[in-house]
């Protein structure tokens, strides 16, 4: 097992004890769509589903990996209009090429996030403060927080937040 699979793992299983079985799952630049793959051995009947600008999501679809591929930004109005509030989990993991507007990225990818689901960041120690304030200016609570080392970064912070008030963009 590589040290990526090891990780996505360990990301999964933090997930199954905060919510054992979430019935849906969007990977928000999932390239391959590796972790999706990881993941449904410890969430069989979760529905994986993936983002990413690149056509990799349209080969993993076709893999099997994930359900349903979407390509494309998650900061993409379009995408936000038709997954708006649909996923248990949403999952936006440090491998995946970084979003030039953190926030904007945050923002959208909570619109996306149901009343009681889970959003999971991995983000760089300088991200934590913005992070930590957006999760709470849009109605989260977070409920875990870890650090770890990956590959070729020091290391990156894990946090998961719980959607407990509106759907980020919509109305108080």
């Amino acid at each position: 097992m590589t040290r990526l699979q090891r990780h996505h793992r360990a990301t999964a299983r933090v997930i199954l004890r905060l919510l054992p079985e979430p019935e849906s799952w969007l990977d928000v630049g999932t390239g391959d769509a590796r972790f999706p793959e990881t993941a449904r051995e410890l969430f069989p009947y979760t529905c994986f589903d993936g983002l990413d600008p690149t056509p990799r999501v349209s080969y993993a679809r076709h893999a099997e990996r994930v359900e349903e591929a979407f390509v494309g930004d998650v900061t993409d109005p379009h995408i936000t209009t038709i997954l708006r509030a649909r996923y248990d989990v949403v999952t936006l993991l440090r491998h995946r090429t970084p979003a030039p507007d953190f926030r904007a990225e945050l923002r959208a990818a909570l619109m996306l996030v149901r009343r009681g689901g889970l959003l999971l960041v991995e983000a760089r120690p300088s991200q934590l403060r913005a992070l930590r304030t957006q999760l709470q200016f849009h109605g989260c609570a977070t409920v875990a927080t870890s650090r770890h080392f990956l590959g070729q970064f020091p290391y990156t912070h894990r946090t998961i937040a719980r959607r407990i008030g509106r759907t980020a963009g919509s109305a108080p």
